[in-house]
């Protein structure tokens, strides 16, 4: 979607690692024409060597990157260009960083239980977040207050059964492709 600023959508596909934040986040800018975005490309090579070995991010580990992802958005936003960001966005005070970028964001958790997650994160080759990790992501997640834009969402159901799920709970419109 682009065009006027005033109509820009921005939407933060959140949850833990392992969730499927980036599988669901991809496909829904597909789907709707939002422009992806992904979390774990703006982090600092510091920031993925401490992750890699297995240490959790602490919030001054933290600050610069959730700033750089709410400008992100804001740039997007002033370009008239809506988004769709893959991001763990686990803290309410994280998720209110990113909604000092653009005027309005969106939330969809993907939310599940621990032992799916973990084999998913068995599976996966090539990502730097150790399934070790994944305790001190659910320990430090809080879910969506009642005053957050978003939905909550099932993880273990098919992402191709999610996708226009999040886009008709946000009304976002569906591009159709092809012809």
């Amino acid at each position: 979607m682009t065009g006027d600023p005033a109509l820009t959508r921005h939407v933060v596909v959140m949850g833990v690692s392992g969730a499927g934040k980036t599988t669901l986040a991809r496909l829904l800018a597909d789907a709707t024409g939002l422009v992806f975005g992904e979390a774990d490309e703006f982090h600092t090579a510091a920031n993925v060597a401490r992750m890699r070995s297995g240490v959790p991010l602490d919030d001054a580990a933290r600050w610069p990157w959730l700033r750089d992802l709410a400008g992100w958005m804001t740039a997007r936003h002033r370009e008239g260009v809506s988004t769709v960001l893959a991001c763990s966005a686990l803290k309410r005070y994280y998720r209110d960083v990113l909604r000092k970028g653009p005027p309005t964001v969106d939330f969809v958790h993907l939310d599940g239980p621990a032992d799916v997650i973990r084999e998913r994160m068995s599976l996966r080759a090539g990502h730097y977040m150790p399934a070790s990790l994944l305790d001190s992501q659910t320990d430090a997640l809080e879910t969506l207050g009642p005053d957050e834009r978003g939905v909550v969402l099932d993880l273990r159901l098919p992402v191709a059964t999610l996708v226009p799920v999040v886009a008709e709970r946000l009304g976002l419109p569906v591009t159709v492709k092809g012809g």
